[in-house]
């Protein structure tokens, strides 16, 4: 991976300044008017980020697109009891797949699944594993559009798919549009600054409606947003086990 320092790149204003794209507006974009503010957020601490923290907000989806893929831990709340969705994110090829299970419920919805922007395939399963395995089964498919919006999973799925990006955002932009700092952590060993991320500039109300968690280097390590259906945040939590290259499987119909 090249050295994306976040202090060098701001010798690149310049070119950041071209780039001409907001850090996860794409992700806010895609699910606008099914989010709103983490109630677990304290306005009151926020302040503006500084250069080098908005320099990391800009770098941070890009992080995910070099890496190639990395690892998730999705975790859907539902009012019957939440869904976990434990799998493998391609950010170039747009795919992902893994393992779906309630927590809390039956287990009517386990399985494995695959999705892309716009299809999830499923495939039930009685006794769903704790991972995928590293090739799909051949048969047992079924595929349906990724819904647009009322459903907190497809939005969770298509969020996922949304944290990679072939380019780093614009880091003069991300204050102006509303991203701030929310205070610093220890996520999982890991020295994290949390911030929230800018508003879509053609949405009023879409400010704070995504929170990161983002280490030093500008890598990701979790992202929450608030699903208008329920009170309970969608988590995704990133390197929680090994990342396993995505492969597609046969399409169902």
């Amino acid at each position: 991976m090249r050295n994306l320092n976040p202090r060098n790149l701001t010798r690149r204003s310049r070119w950041l300044v071209a780039a001409g794209v907001t850090a996860g507006a794409t992700a806010v974009a895609v699910v606008a008017g099914l989010l709103f503010l983490d109630s677990g957020s304290d306005p009151d601490k926020a302040r503006a980020l500084t250069a080098d923290e908005a320099n990391r907000l800009a770098i941070t989806r890009f992080r995910n697109y070099e890496s190639g893929g990395r690892s998730v831990r999705i975790t859907v709340p539902d009012v019957a009891g939440g869904l976990v969705v434990t799998a493998s994110v391609d950010f170039r090829a747009k795919l992902a797949y893994g393992v779906i299970r309630g927590e809390g419920r039956n287990s009517s919805s386990d399985g494995l699944v695959q999705w892309s922007p716009t299809v999830v395939t499923v495939a039930p399963l009685a006794d769903a594993p704790d991972q995928a395995p590293v090739t799909p089964p051949t048969t047992g498919w079924s595929s349906r559009p990724l819904q647009a919006n009322g459903s907190a999973l497809d939005s969770a799925l298509r969020i996922a798919l949304g944290l990679g990006n072939d380019r780093p955002d614009n880091a003069q932009l991300l204050p102006q549009n509303g991203a701030s700092w929310l205070g610093q952590e220890t996520l999982n060993g890991h020295e994290v600054v949390r911030m929230s991320g800018p508003g879509a500039r053609d949405r009023p109300g879409t400010k704070d409606t995504v929170h990161y968690w983002i280490g030093t280097d500008g890598t990701m390590y979790r992202v929450q947003v608030t699903v208008a259906s329920d009170p309970q945040p969608v988590v995704i939590d990133f390197d929680t086990q090994p990342f396993t290259p995505v492969k597609p499987i046969p399409h169902a119909g």
